[in-house]
C-alpha cells in the first residue's frame, strides 16, 4: 500500500505586531535628538562673541571692524598681548590689576562681614520695628543707584574722599547692598531655631551663637554672595569713574577706555587682550565656586 505525500502548505510571513512602546520611544528620542540640537545653536550664538574677542585678540588692528568679518585671521601674532602688558600712560597693566583686585577682595570681605551680621540681626533677633526696618532695607533695592549719584558725591567731596578707595568700599562694610543682605536672611530663615535655643541653654550670647554656629552652617550663602560681589566689583566702571581722577589709581575697566582714542588712532587690538585677561580672574573665580551658587540661592538652609 503505498501512501500519497500530502503537499506542505506555506504559511504566510508573520506580521510583527504593533508595538505602542516601541513608536513612543522613538518618537521621545526624536525629540530628544532635535532639543539637544536647538541647544548647541543657541549655546553657539550666545558663546559667539566671547569666541569673536578671543579671536581678535590675535588680529592686528587694521582686520579688527571694519569690513573684514572673519572670524580667524591668517595673521596671527601675539603683539596685542605684548601692548597691553606694556600698561598704558605711564601706568602697568600689572598697577591696574593690583588696583581692581584691592577693589574686589574689599568689596568681598566688606560685603561678607556686614551684610551677615545685618541679616543675623533680621533673621534671628526680635526686637521693635524688625519688620519695619527689613522692609525699608528691601526697599530700597527699587531705588535706582542714579538717584543717589548726586548727593553721594557731594557728601564725599566735602569730606575730601573723592580720588580715593573710600567711597568705592565703605558702603561694602555698611551693608548698603540690600540684596546679599535679604540672600543671607532668607538662608538663615531656613536653619533650625533649635540650633540657637540649645545654645542659650549652654549660655551662649549671640556673638557666640553668630560666629559658631550661624556661620559655619552658611558657607553656600556665603560663598555666592563671594562670587557675586566680586564679580560685580571688578567689572564696575561707573564708580571708578566717578571718584578716581588719578591714573595710577585707575581700575581696569577705566584702563580699557583709555586705549580708545577719539582724536587719535585707537589701539583696539590691545584693548581687546586686555579684556580677555581681565577676564580670566572672573572666569577662574567662578569656576572654582561655581557649585556653591545653586545652593546658596536656593536659601533652602538645613531640613529637619
Amino acid at each position: 500500500m503505498t501512501t500519497m505525500a500530502t503537499p506542505t502548505q506555506s504559511t504566510p510571513d508573520t506580521v510583527p505586531a504593533y508595538n505602542p512602546k516601541s513608536e513612543s520611544t522613538g518618537a521621545k528620542r526624536a525629540k530628544s535628538v532635535v532639543f539637544h540640537a536647538a541647544a548647541l545653536i543657541l549655546t553657539a550664538i550666545v558663546l559667539y562673541p566671547g569666541l569673536w574677542m578671543i579671536a581678535s585678540s590675535f588680529k592686528p588692528n587694521s582686520e579688527i571692524g571694519g569690513q573684514n568679518t572673519s572670524l580667524w585671521s591668517n595673521n596671527f601674532s601675539f603683539d596685542n598681548f605684548v601692548t597691553a602688558m606694556d600698561g598704558i600712560g605711564g601706568v602697568s597693566t600689572l598697577q591696574f590689576f593690583t588696583n581692581s583686585l584691592i577693589l574686589a577682595l574689599g568689596a568681598v570681605v566688606g560685603t561678607i562681614l556686614s551684610a551677615s551680621v545685618s541679616a543675623y540681626a533680621f533673621a534671628r533677633i526680635n526686637f521693635p520695628g524688625r519688620s519695619i526696618f527689613f522692609g525699608m532695607m528691601i526697599a530700597t533695592l527699587l531705588l535706582p543707584f542714579h538717584v543717589v549719584i548726586i548727593p553721594q558725591y557731594i557728601v564725599f567731596q566735602q569730606l575730601g574722599l573723592v580720588d580715593t578707595y573710600v567711597p568705592l568700599l565703605i558702603g561694602k562694610f555698611l551693608a548698603a547692598d540690600a540684596f546679599f543682605v535679604f540672600l543671607m536672611v532668607q538662608f538663615m530663615r531656613g536653619l533650625p531655631t533649635e540650633l540657637d535655643e540649645a545654645a542659650r541653654i549652654d549660655g551662649a550670647g549671640h556673638a557666640r551663637i553668630f560666629f559658631s554656629i550661624m556661620l559655619p552652617l552658611m558657607k553656600p550663602a556665603l560663598i555666592s554672595t563671594s562670587i557675586f560681589s566680586f564679580i560685580w566689583s571688578w567689572n564696575d566702571f561707573l564708580g571708578p569713574l566717578l571718584y578716581l581722577n588719578t591714573p595710577d589709581k585707575y581700575s581696569l575697566p577705566l584702563a580699557l577706555r583709555l586705549f580708545v582714542d577719539q582724536t587719535q588712532s585707537s589701539d583696539y587690538g590691545a584693548m581687546i587682550a586686555m579684556s580677555v585677561l581681565a577676564l580670566l580672574p572672573v572666569l577662574i573665580f567662578f569656576l572654582i565656586f561655581q557649585r556653591y551658587i545653586v545652593e546658596g540661592v536656593s536659601t533652602q538652609g538645613l531640613k529637619g
